[in-house]
C-alpha cells in the first residue's frame, strides 16, 4: 500500500503540464522573496484652518427704534365727576396751565356752600361762649361764682374755637375740590392721547389725558440677550433719524432692562438725545453703538485653537503642507474667540480643530468648506446611527 501511493503522486507530477505550473509556482515565490518590501504610506491628516485677521477693536452693531418722550404724564383730576368739556386734542401742543378738560362743579359747589354755612355757624357759637366767659370772669372778680365755673365756660370757649378752626379747614378743603374741577396741564408739552371724553363720569385719579415733555426726548430700541454685557461698556453712541440719514446725534444710553420682554426676548434700551435736537416723536431712528469690549488690537482666533504645551499656550500653524507648533500669549477675549500675540502674524492659516492629534512636522491637507459641510453632515450621521442602535 505504501508503494502505490507514491508511485501514483510520481504519476500525477509526471504530467507535463502539472510540471510546468509547479516550476512558475517556485519562481514567483523565488521573486516575491528577492523583493524589497513596500514603501509605507504617508499620513496627511485633513485639517481645519482659519487665518489670522488682526482685530479691528470692538464689535459695532446697529438697531432700529422710534424717538419717544423722557418723561410722560396721565393726567387726571383729583375729584370725580362727570366731565362736561374737552378743551385739547391729540397732538396739541400745550403750556404750562392750559386747561384741558373740566368736570360739572355743581356737586362740588354746593358742598363748599355748606362748608361756608358750618363756618358760619361755629363762628356764631364761639362769640356766643366768649361772650358768656367774659361775663364770668367779672362775677369771678366780684366773688359771685366758683373758680370751677369760670374753668368750665373757659373750656367751652376752647371748644367752640376749635369748632371754627375746623370748620374753616374743611371750607379751605370745599374750595380746593372745586378748583380741581378744572385739569390744566403742569408742564409744556404734547397732547400724545385722550383716555376719556365728554358726558363720562370719572372716578378721582382716573388718568383722562396724556402729555409728553417735549424738553428731552430718548430712542428706545430692543437688544439681544448676547449683546447685553458688551453693550454695558459701550460710551460711542451714534444716532440717524430715517428722515434724515445724513445727519449724525450724538447719543448717550440712559437706561439697560434689568429683565427682557416676555414678547420679543430682548432688552429695552433708551439712548438719551441731546436737548436742542430737532426730532418729532415717533419718528423711526437707527441706533449705532459697540456691543463688544473695546480692544488694543491682536489676532483673533477660536479658543478651540489653543495647545497646551508644557504649561503655554501655543498654536498650530500650517507651513509649506506641514504644521509647526508656534507658541502665543493671550491678550484677551471677545465673545468666544480670544485676542493672542508672539511669534504669529496676520495672513498665517491656523488649524482650528483636532489639535490634540496633530505632532509637529506632520503633513496636512486643508478642508475646503464644502468638504468641510460634507464631513460635519456625514459626521451627523454617523452619531445619529450609533445613537439610534
Amino acid at each position: 500500500m505504501p508503494s502505490q501511493r507514491i508511485t501514483t503522486v510520481f504519476v500525477r507530477f509526471s504530467s507535463p503540464t502539472l510540471r510546468a505550473a509547479v516550476v512558475a509556482f517556485c519562481a514567483a515565490g523565488a521573486l516575491a522573496a528577492c523583493s524589497k518590501p513596500a514603501p509605507p504610506v504617508e499620513d496627511i491628516r485633513p485639517v481645519r484652518v482659519i487665518q489670522l485677521v488682526a482685530d479691528a477693536g470692538a464689535e459695532r452693531s446697529q438697531f432700529s427704534g422710534d424717538v419717544r418722550p423722557r418723561y410722560e404724564s396721565q393726567l387726571g383730576f383729583r375729584v370725580g365727576g362727570k366731565i362736561i368739556e374737552r378743551k385739547v386734542d391729540v397732538g396739541a401742543t400745550v403750556k404750562r396751565g392750559t386747561v384741558l378738560m373740566r368736570l360739572d362743579p355743581q356737586d362740588i359747589r354746593l358742598a363748599e356752600t355748606q362748608a361756608r354755612a358750618t363756618l358760619r355757624a361755629a363762628d356764631t357759637e364761639r362769640e356766643l361762649a366768649a361772650a358768656d366767659y367774659q361775663r364770668h370772669v367779672n362775677l369771678r372778680s366780684q366773688n359771685f361764682v366758683s373758680q370751677a365755673v369760670l374753668d368750665a365756660k373757659q373750656s367751652a370757649l376752647k371748644a367752640a374755637q376749635a369748632n371754627v378752626d375746623a370748620a374753616r379747614a374743611g371750607l379751605r378743603g370745599q374750595s380746593n375740590q372745586a378748583n380741581y374741577t378744572t385739569l390744566v396741564a403742569d408742564v409744556d408739552g404734547v397732547v400724545t392721547a385722550i383716555d376719556a371724553e365728554v358726558g363720562q363720569v370719572v372716578q378721582a385719579g382716573t388718568p383722562v389725558v396724556r402729555v409728553a415733555r417735549t424738553a428731552e426726548k430718548e430712542v428706545v430700541i430692543g437688544i439681544p440677550e448676547n449683546k447685553v454685557d458688551g453693550l454695558r461698556q459701550s460710551a460711542d453712541v451714534v444716532v440717524r433719524l430715517w428722515a434724515d440719514a445724513e445727519q449724525t446725534i450724538p447719543g448717550k444710553i440712559r437706561e439697560i432692562a434689568p429683565m427682557a420682554d416676555a414678547a420679543t426676548r430682548t432688552y429695552t434700551v433708551k439712548v438719551a438725545l441731546p436737548a436742542r435736537v430737532d426730532a418729532r416723536l415717533g419718528m423711526s431712528a437707527t441706533v449705532e453703538l459697540a456691543t463688544g469690549a473695546a480692544t488694543t488690537g491682536g489676532l483673533r482666533v477660536p479658543l478651540s485653537a489653543l495647545v497646551n504645551n508644557k504649561g503655554a499656550s501655543s498654536v498650530w500653524v500650517v507651513d509649506n503642507g506641514a504644521v509647526k507648533l508656534v507658541p502665543v500669549q493671550v491678550a484677551g477675549q471677545v465673545d468666544n474667540d480670544v485676542l493672542v500675540a508672539g511669534a504669529v502674524r496676520a495672513g498665517q492659516n491656523v488649524v482650528t480643530a483636532g489639535v490634540n492629534l496633530l505632532k509637529p512636522g506632520q503633513k496636512v491637507r486643508i478642508l475646503t468648506a464644502d468638504v468641510a459641510r460634507r464631513a460635519d453632515a456625514e459626521a451627523a450621521m454617523t452619531a445619529n446611527g450609533g445613537a439610534a442602535r
